[in-house]
């Protein structure tokens, strides 16, 4: 964690998921509007494979997944499903590798953690991979070989860039509270072990050995102090979702280093206040916490609340200019 706290992040960037489908146009856009930290654009709209849960399959090392009605179930060998999720990450990375030559500096890569992808992906039975604590168990340990193999590849292609690796866990909450839902809708999954939980967790994050790892949640009451327990260098918020309930969690998250990724621009369609405007609720938490406004820009970068597949090409492009002229606000008037 202490190595993680030197670590120069940038003052804004975005979630993850872009609208459209053309992954040179999402490249340069990123690349254009975040210079001192882009990410890997994800195009869910071209369809399944390119979705969250999709994606994160085609990484998988030794498990499979194809697409149901009902979604995505592990199966046997890997199908055309897992081939398409492959191919549209590789035009992925090619496109990102062509706009970041000669770049240095932090650049974030996503994939859905090990609880979310637990939450999203079926058994054999149809039933969650969550109600089964042997397959929770393998499918972390497949994600986790698949990551190393991927940020392996990321240094290849982009050698000066220092890797951050976000994990995706809208999921975590739910999975916390027993409240995933089994695959006829009547019931719902018991609630995981806390220590589980966070074991699980802590080994997704000691994968990524080069650099910092982010925890992203665009769901309520984000479990803040257990993924810092389990070694994340930042987390990822919608801050529209914060009530006053989290402010000792965030201030002793502020306190013990740990940065924060705050979503403050609506990830739909919408009039977006000024700048300034979008991150006077920060402002307003640093007050209210007693926290030093000399800490905002060591401590936040500003990102949408969440990812920006539902928006039209010309609000994400609005939307992403303006968390890094808001992140600007922020560091000229942290008062």
């Amino acid at each position: 964690m202490s190595e993680n706290s030197q670590f120069r992040f940038g003052a804004a960037t975005g979630v993850g998921s872009m609208p459209g489908g053309d992954a040179r146009e999402a490249a340069k856009s990123v690349t254009g509007t975040f210079e001192d930290f882009p990410f890997l654009p994800e195009l869910p709209a071209r369809g399944p494979g390119a979705d969250m849960i999709g994606r994160t399959a085609g990484l998988l090392v030794e498990l499979y997944a194809r697409v149901e009605p009902s979604g995505w179930r592990l199966g046997d060998r890997p199908g055309r499903d897992t081939k398409r999720a492959r191919s549209w990450l590789g035009e992925d990375l090619d496109a990102l590798e062509e706009f970041t030559q000669e770049y240095e500096g932090p650049l974030k890569v996503q994939a859905v953690g090990p609880w979310t992808l637990a939450a999203g992906l079926e058994l054999r039975n149809g039933e969650a991979a969550l109600s089964d604590a042997g397959a929770c168990r393998d499918l972390a340990a497949s994600l986790a070989e698949g990551l190393r193999q991927h940020l392996a590849e990321l240094r290849r292609r982009i050698p000066g860039a220092q890797l951050v690796l976000q994990l995706d866990e809208p999921s975590l909450t739910a999975v916390l509270r027993g409240q995933v839902k089994s695959a006829s809708g009547y019931r719902t999954h018991r609630a995981v072990d806390r220590q589980v939980v966070e074991q699980t967790l802590r080994d997704l994050v000691g994968v990524h050995t080069s650099g910092p790892v982010v925890v992203h949640s665009c769901a309520p009451d984000v479990p803040f102090a257990l993924l810092r327990r389990a070694g994340a260098a930042a987390v990822s918020f919608d801050f529209s979702l914060l009530t006053e309930r989290d402010d000792e969690a965030i201030g002793e998250a502020v306190e013990g280093g740990t940065r924060l990724f705050t979503g403050v621009v609506p990830g739909t369609e919408g009039p977006l206040s000024d700048p300034g405007g979008s991150v006077m609720g920060v402002r307003t938490l640093w007050r209210r916490l007693g926290l030093s406004p000399g800490l905002l820009t060591e401590a936040v970068t500003v990102t949408p609340a969440c990812g920006l597949a539902g928006a039209s090409p010309g609000y994400a492009r609005t939307a992403l200019a303006h968390c890094a002229r808001a992140a600007r606000s922020l560091a000229d008037n942290p008062e």
